[in-house]
C-alpha cells in the first residue's frame, strides 16, 4: 500500500512537472492558433472544422498550408503531399526524442507521446537531463494541446472583430516563443550552439543561393536538420554509460 502510494505521487510530479513546464508554449500556441482560428473563419470554414484540424494536426505550418490546399480545392494527393513535405520533421524528432524516453515507457504510451511531438515540445523534453517518462511527456504535452485547440476556437468565433495589425503581431509571437526555448540552452551547452548554428547558415545559405529556389521549404527544414543533427552526433558522439 505504501509503495502504491509512493509510486502514484512520484507519477503525479512528474506530470505537475511537465505542466509547468508546457505553460510557455501552451501561452504562445494559443496567439498562434487564434490567428489560424481567425483566417479560417474568414475562408469561410466552420468553427468546428476548424477546431478539428487543430486537434487532429497540431502543427502550424502544416494546419495554414492545408487550409490554403483546401481553398485552391486542390486534390487529396496534393493535400497529402504537402502534409508530407511540411511535416515529416517531426518523424526525425520523434526518432530522437523516443531515445530520450526511459526504458520502462511502453510501446501504447510512445504512441500517445507521439501525437504531442511538436517543435517546441521536442525543444523542452530534450533539453532535459537524463531519461524523461511518459507522465511528463503526458504532463508537457496537455496544456499546448489545450492552448492550440482552445486559441483556434476563440480565433474562430471572434471572427473579423480583431484589425489586421493585431493579427500579424499573432503570427510571428511562435518564433519569439522558439527563440526563447533555444538560446538559453545554447548559452549554456556548446554542442547546441554549434547545431542551432549550422542549421542557420545552412537555412540562410539555401534561402539565398539559386539552387535554394528551386528546393521547397519543408524539404529545406529536411535538409537543414538532417544535416545539422548528423554534424552534431559527429562532432559530439554521445557515450554509452559503462556497467
Amino acid at each position: 500500500m505504501i509503495k502504491k502510494e509512493g509510486k502514484r505521487k512520484m507519477i503525479h510530479n512528474k506530470m505537475k512537472q511537465g505542466i509547468k513546464d508546457g505553460v510557455p508554449i501552451a501561452i504562445g500556441y494559443f496567439s498562434v492558433s487564434f490567428t489560424f482560428g481567425m483566417l479560417a473563419a474568414k475562408s469561410g470554414i466552420s468553427i468546428f472544422h476548424a477546431v478539428l484540424i487543430s486537434l487532429l494536426n497540431l502543427t502550424s505550418a502544416g494546419q495554414f498550408a492545408g487550409m490554403n490546399a483546401i481553398l485552391a480545392q486542390a486534390s487529396f494527393m496534393e493535400m497529402a503531399l504537402t502534409q508530407l513535405v511540411i511535416n515529416i520533421r517531426y518523424s526525425l524528432m520523434s526518432l530522437s526524442l523516443s531515445q530520450k524516453l526511459d526504458s520502462s515507457v511502453k510501446v501504447r504510451e510512445r504512441l500517445a507521446v507521439s501525437y504531442g511531438v511538436t517543435d517546441e515540445i521536442f525543444a523542452v523534453a530534450s533539453s532535459k537531463p537524463g531519461t524523461i517518462g511518459a507522465h511528463y511527456m503526458y504532463g508537457l504535452i496537455l496544456l499546448p494541446v489545450l492552448g492550440w485547440v482552445g486559441g483556434t476556437f476563440a480565433g474562430a468565433a471572434a471572427g473579423s472583430l480583431l484589425p489586421a495589425e493585431i493579427i500579424s503581431a499573432l503570427g510571428v509571437a511562435l518564433y519569439g516563443m522558439f527563440i526563447a526555448i533555444v538560446v538559453p540552452v545554447a548559452a549554456e551547452h556548446k554542442e547546441v550552439k554549434v547545431v542551432v548554428l549550422t542549421a542557420l547558415c545552412l537555412s540562410t545559405a539555401l534561402y539565398y543561393l539559386p539552387i535554394g529556389k528551386r528546393i521547397s521549404s519543408g524539404f529545406s527544414m529536411i535538409i537543414c536538420t538532417v544535416f545539422a543533427a548528423g554534424l552534431g552526433a559527429v562532432l559530439f558522439p554521445i557515450k554509452e554509460e559503462q556497467e
